[in-house]
């Protein structure tokens, strides 16, 4: 298709002139006038912008999914239907339950965040898990700022209709609204936007393309045309291609798509890699995790990345793909300086392969960063040891993000482990390798004798929470990644 088509508040809309660098905020706002959804940052952060978009879920069927539309560039809506809060009033007057929470509740100061904060509460109104567990709550609103400070109100009007699932036109118009295809070819203004729905498509774009710059979610390559008014010549999605968003088991373990994005991850990790859920739930916001991908995140190679130390911990090896065929390369080989990674010209990563932990397998990730949500991390962690019969330690994988360049493990102190019983006398022996190992920049976030502290504290912490059990799971109310047990002092 040679033409963006999309439904919008109920409507089908073609748009066959439309840079593709175009986000989905300023389309609505500058084109259309719909300025219910306000910019606050314009970065993914404040939650002023989120709209509402219904997406398929990992059961396959579509689910209305709170967005930041300032990370939403225009081609990726093709196909699908969008909700602004211009969309929730119906013709007869009467308000959303979100909207009436929140004026009730008295949620409302100021007003500027009140739109997104409502369409954070219209996705949770239709989530059937979100009254399972109270930390929910927290995590479907912590993308939103507001700067008057009215969380109490908003919490209670959360508290209202969060769950409550109602037969209305929104939940019962979801099976018109499934995904069609995003199959689109956009040329204009001198940039082109390709979302190939096959993955022989995407070879032949590349072809005659091979400088072109891959892009899913967004969430990062976003911000270069929000911030830095980028305008990239050639973009290739590969939002369009489905065997890319798999998340499956596999007879030696388990298959992740980099397609995947990181708020399915998170559900379906929970049974199955509880340490990768864990990271997972303080990767971002809900907005965020509903856009960012394990590809991305992993390509992006930042080395504060949060899937790459949990990854590495858990023995991931990357399948990376091209015309030819495919490769594999453990996470670890995969990045191979400061924002670089292996990828040759013409090939994509395109899935994750994790060996299936054995029962004596204990593995935890851990993530510190400035705020307890929707930060980026000062120190990441992910560690693995395997116990031999007589409580040995027989595999050590320990892998810490922001202590070097890369993602990176710490050899050294993974062979101090080795052999050795699985005690607080083996943990302090091995703590003074990790200087051996790694030498922590000073920047912002962290001094390196902070990042060194902080990486040793994790990694007697590790000890600590895997002595009550193999495989711990976070507090019913945490507060972080981070957990104590007994006196702090």
């Amino acid at each position: 298709m040679n033409r963006l088509r999309f439904n919008l508040n109920g409507r089908w809309v073609e748009e066959p002139k439309l840079s593709p660098t175009t986000t989905l905020l300023r389309y609505l706002r500058d084109r259309l006038s719909l300025t219910g959804t306000k910019e606050g940052c314009a970065e993914g952060d404040c939650g002023a912008c989120t709209v509402a978009i219904a997406e398929a879920g990992l059961d396959g069927k579509p689910q209305w999914r709170a967005v930041n539309s300032c990370l939403v560039l225009m081609p990726m809506v093709q196909g699908k239907t969008v909700l602004t809060v211009e969309a929730l009033r119906a013709g007869d007057g009467t308000y959303h339950p979100a909207q009436e929470a929140m004026a009730k509740a008295l949620g409302s100061q100021c007003g500027y965040c009140t739109p997104g904060i409502v369409m954070a509460l219209f996705e949770a109104t239709y989530r059937p898990d979100i009254k399972r567990e109270a930390w929910k709550l927290d995590d479907q609103l912590c993308g939103n700022l507001c700067r008057c400070t009215g969380y109490r109100p908003i919490r209670t009007a959360a508290e209202q209709v969060a769950g409550s699932c109602p037969k209305d036109r929104f939940a019962e118009g979801l099976s018109a609204a499934a995904p069609q295809s995003m199959e689109l070819r956009l040329e204009t203004e001198g940039q082109k936007f390709f979302t190939p729905v096959r993955m022989g498509a995407l070879w032949d774009v590349l072809d005659f393309a091979p400088e072109a710059r891959f892009v899913v979610g967004g969430t990062d390559l976003s911000l270069e045309i929000t911030k830095k008014f980028a305008k990239p010549a050639l973009l290739v999605s590969l939002e369009g291609i489905p065997e890319l968003k798999r998340l499956e088991e596999t007879e030696a373990g388990f298959r992740i798509g980099a397609g995947a994005v990181v708020s399915d991850l998170e559900v379906w990790a929970t049974s199955r890699l509880p340490s990768l859920a864990r990271m997972a739930r303080y990767f971002g916001a809900r907005q965020i995790k509903h856009r960012g991908t394990v590809g991305g995140n992993l390509c992006n190679a930042s080395p504060i990345g949060d899937l790459a130390p949990a990854l590495i911990s858990l023995g991931a090896s990357v399948v990376l793909a091209s015309r030819a065929g495919e490769r594999r390369l453990k996470l670890e080989d995969f990045f191979v300086g400061y924002r670089k990674t292996a990828l040759q010209p013409k090939e994509i990563l395109a899935f994750v392969e994790v060996p299936r932990p054995g029962p004596s397998t204990r593995a935890v990730t851990y993530k510190v960063s400035k705020r307890r949500e929707l930060d980026i991390s000062t120190v990441a962690a992910g560690f693995l040891v395997e116990l031999g019969a007589g409580g040995e330690v027989i595999r050590a994988q320990l892998a810490f993000g922001g202590m070097a360049a890369t993602p990176k493990r710490a050899v050294k102190t993974e062979a101090a482990l080795l052999g050795q019983p699985w005690s607080a006398a083996t943990i302090d022996g091995a703590v003074p390798k990790l200087a051996e190992d790694f030498t922590p920049m000073t920047d912002h976030r962290g001094s390196a004798g902070y990042r060194a502290k902080v990486a040793a504290n994790l990694l007697r912490g590790f000890f600590e929470e895997t002595s009550l059990g193999p495989s711990p799971v976070l507090q019913p109310l945490h507060a972080g990644t981070v957990q104590t047990y007994g006196p702090v002092g």
